[in-house]
């Protein structure tokens, strides 16, 4: 993950909501803040705390640690921000996890002999895929509008996507592997950068189909574990912003 520091100007509620939005799901592929698992937000004078909740107490460890790390190491990138608290509620690792974030253990110093290898790996694997899905809205978005066709499609360079939300997320996902951004690149590229030879782009598009219709549809239902979870919280559902209270007193 890439953390970028908010501007230093930004007022300290809207930058820990900022922070919190460059978190991401790796497995769902959006925003943490968008699929509404920041429970909420404590700012006092001297520190910042965040409580999140995921759409089933018994998700992935590694996933619900990757988020909870991400979130605290985006917090802590804010200037001024003073301590940090990222506490993870209503999952069943919730305690060791908390217990390995205040510590600074990391993943492996948390989980010990349960856990098999770092998270770099796991990082990886989801980066790939989500370029795989970002390559194929882009494509579809120009075969829909009669730019290409079908084969046609495994000539397309980054140059003649035009400008637009999938031609973004594409930039970021390439970034994210490593892949160049150079605007001569072809855009349907295996996870090395290599183009795919011609007979084997019709196939290789119903892969990057696939993917992408699993990323949103996990995320689709996931958004529905979770409101379904919450339904009972009137004071946070599943579907609603987190709560924030900020006893911070902004410099004018």
């Amino acid at each position: 993950m890439t953390i970028t520091a908010p501007p230093a100007s930004l007022a300290i509620g809207a930058a820990v909501q900022q922070a919190l939005s460059t978190v991401i799901d790796p497995e769902l592929d959006q925003p943490i803040t968008d699929l509404k698992f920041i429970r909420s937000i404590e700012i006092d004078d001297t520190s910042v705390t965040v409580h999140l909740r995921l759409p089933t107490s018994f998700c992935a460890p590694n996933f619900a640690y990757l988020m909870a790390s991400d979130a605290q190491d985006a917090l802590e990138a804010i200037d001024g921000v003073g301590e940090v608290h990222v506490l993870l509620d209503d999952h069943h690792d919730s305690d060791k996890i908390n217990a390995g974030l205040a510590a600074a253990a990391g993943y492996v110093g948390t989980f010990g002999s349960e856990a098999d290898e770092g998270l770099d790996e796991l990082r990886r694997t989801f980066a790939r895929k989500a370029h795989v899905a970002a390559m194929e809205r882009s494509l579809t978005e120009i075969i829909r509008n009669g730019e290409v066709t079908v084969d046609e499609v495994g000539h397309v360079l980054l140059r003649d996507l035009p400008p637009g939300p999938n031609r973004s997320a594409l930039l970021r996902r390439r970034a994210d592997i490593g892949l160049t951004l150079c605007p001569n690149s072809r855009v349907l590229v295996d996870d090395h950068g290599h183009p795919i030879p011609d007979e084997q782009v019709p196939m290789r598009l119903r892969f990057a189909r696939s993917v992408r219709i699993s990323i949103e549809g996990n995320a689709h239902f996931c958004r529905g574990l979770l409101a379904t979870r919450y339904a009972d919280d009137d004071e946070c559902d599943g579907t609603s912003e987190p709560i924030i209270t900020n006893l911070r007193e902004e410099t004018p």
